[in-house]
């Protein structure tokens, strides 16, 4: 038996904005059926402040699902398309006071909702996902969604993956190409160790933020058809550029946070990231 908070059980029993927007200027749909959760959000947005004015929601799934669909409405109700986007799947989870890890996919469903719904308001089309990337057939989770969850999250077990996305829930057949995934993710290299143990020079720490963004962040960033410039450091601020299809991408704030984390991991716990 799950341990679901008050908050929870309200906005499950008594779910807000649940429903859909007729005429909706953007939607969303994500999970499947099949799958055990879908979710379909709607969004009114004033085209003229960018201001979502009303968000509903549709949802087949457990309580907290329809919780956590309900505590999204709520959260980007009023804000700006852009102020939306800020919200993560953990303030989703906060405002509900906590979900039980093993439900914390249901946040995440939400997250990526509103993305579609974002990116279906600005015109944007979205790629159908590439099966071939498939790593949790049982689940359809990609390795896009895994890499993105964990950095996001800061997931560092099979089972944190499998909490967020309910990946390896099914036959279990994935758990080792999760583990590479992480693996490959937080890897740590000789190189980081002098940065923990040592205090570095001015020019040593730019020529380990260099080696650190060409050999950890950038090659990464590539594959996915994206780059990054670093443009100035000035004590511990570092100033980069995010260039080819990271430039306006709707995942750009996850790939700043996720560079950053890396640059305070490697380099230094007081390393703020500015982009340009």
């Amino acid at each position: 038996m799950w341990e679901y908070t008050n908050k929870v059980k309200d906005y499950f029993l008594q779910p807000k904005n649940s429903g859909e927007i007729e005429n909706a200027d953007g939607v969303g749909e994500v999970g499947s059926i099949v799958c055990g959760d879908a979710l379909r959000l709607t969004l009114k947005v004033d085209r003229d402040t960018d201001r979502i004015t009303d968000a509903k929601f549709q949802t087949f799934g457990c309580a907290s699902a329809i919780a956590s669909s309900s505590a999204l409405t709520e959260l980007i109700k009023g804000k700006t398309v852009d102020e939306a986007l800020q919200v993560s799947n953990q303030d989703i989870a906060d405002f509900l006071g906590g979900l039980p890890k093993e439900k914390m996919h249901c946040s995440v469903l939400g997250r990526e909702a509103l993305e579609a719904a974002v990116a279906n308001y600005r015109g944007i089309t979205t790629l159908k996902e590439d099966k071939s990337d498939l790593v949790c057939k049982c689940f359809d989770v990609s390795e896009e969604k895994i890499r993105k969850v964990a950095i996001e999250n800061h997931l560092t077990t099979v089972d944190d993956i499998s909490d967020y996305t309910k990946a390896c829930g099914g036959c279990g057949e994935c758990m080792e190409k999760i583990q590479v995934i992480l693996n490959d993710i937080w890897k740590v290299k000789a190189l980081e160790k002098p940065a923990k143990t040592r205090k570095l020079t001015n020019l040593q720490k730019i020529a380990l933020i260099q080696e650190i963004i060409d050999k950890e962040i950038r090659p990464g960033l590539q594959a996915d058809g994206g780059d990054i410039e670093l443009i100035d450091i000035e004590g511990n601020k570092v100033m980069i550029a995010l260039r080819g299809m990271c430039t306006g991408c709707l995942m750009a704030g996850v790939t700043l946070e996720g560079i950053q984390n890396k640059l305070r991991e490697l380099v230094s716990d007081a390393i703020i990231l500015e982009a340009q």
